[in-house]
């Protein structure tokens, strides 16, 4: 009988390439639905008729959290967490989730899941996980120290710690340096956030990351949101998303 799967992803992307992966190695399973946010994976879940056995689910989605979905409707299904940042381990864990796969997801990880999944009870060994997905005994990772900039016929070479913050507008990625000096750059944002420190960066939506010693002051704004003002001066308006704010006032406080 085949194993009925529900993809949540937000980026249509990544959603075709799972359900590609999935269709090239895992035949008797059957993707029957996709959804991108919260509200649209709970009315998915509560829509008669429709059952999944298995759910990938990215933790952050177009509207929030993931964990938000298992406070709206009961969860039957095994979850396969999926997310580029390695913080949320321990609160997929504490949400039920079978395992949790960082992005790029590589087809080892996958194969894990998957034969976890099929496994009675589908038991989570909550330690051998986060060894597994790189915990607190892993290397530490190195992070680059450089960016080489494109800019008309020039090169232009920029420490890391010259960057002020890095954005994207109208689909094209910004880096803005600490003078003010503006690049186009042609990485985008999720692969800034793999390069860069998290130490020093932190992402505060899905369209920028900023430097510690870019952050001027913060203004609280109505619905639990937060405004920062950087320097250099933002052309746009920089707003810390609903479902970061937490983490972003303790990123802060390191």
């Amino acid at each position: 009988m085949a194993m009925k799967v529900l993809i949540v992803e937000d980026e249509i992307m990544a959603q075709k390439s799972l359900i590609r992966t999935l269709a090239q190695n895992f035949p008797d399973m059957e993707v029957v639905g996709t959804t991108g946010s919260v509200k649209g994976t709970v009315e998915w879940l509560n829509a008669p008729g429709n059952h999944a056995d298995v759910i990938f689910m990215d933790v952050e989605l177009s509207d929030g959290e993931c964990f938000e979905i298992f406070r709206q409707t009961d969860v039957t299904a095994k979850v396969i967490m999926t997310t580029a940042y390695d913080s949320y381990a321990i609160k997929a864990f504490e949400a039920g989730s079978i395992d949790y796969l960082l992005k790029p997801v590589d087809l080892d990880s996958l194969k894990r899941a998957v034969a976890r999944c099929r496994m009675s009870g589908g038991h989570v060994d909550v330690e051998a996980l986060l060894k597994a997905i790189g915990g607190n005994k892993a290397p530490k990772k190195e992070y680059k120290e450089r960016f080489i900039i494109r800019f008309n016929d020039r090169i232009v070479p920029v420490d890391t710690a010259n960057i002020a913050y890095v954005y994207s507008e109208e689909k094209t990625n910004w880096l803005v340096t600490s003078e003010g000096d503006k690049y186009i750059i042609d990485s985008s944002l999720d692969v800034m956030t793999e390069d860069l420190d998290p130490e020093k960066f932190f992402r505060i939506s899905r369209g920028c990351i900023i430097s510690t010693h870019a952050i001027s002051s913060i203004i609280k704004q109505p619905g639990s949101r937060m405004r920062v003002i950087s320097k250099p001066e933002a052309s746009f308006e920089m707003t810390v998303s609903r479902a970061r704010v937490d983490d972003f006032l303790e990123w802060l406080e390191r």
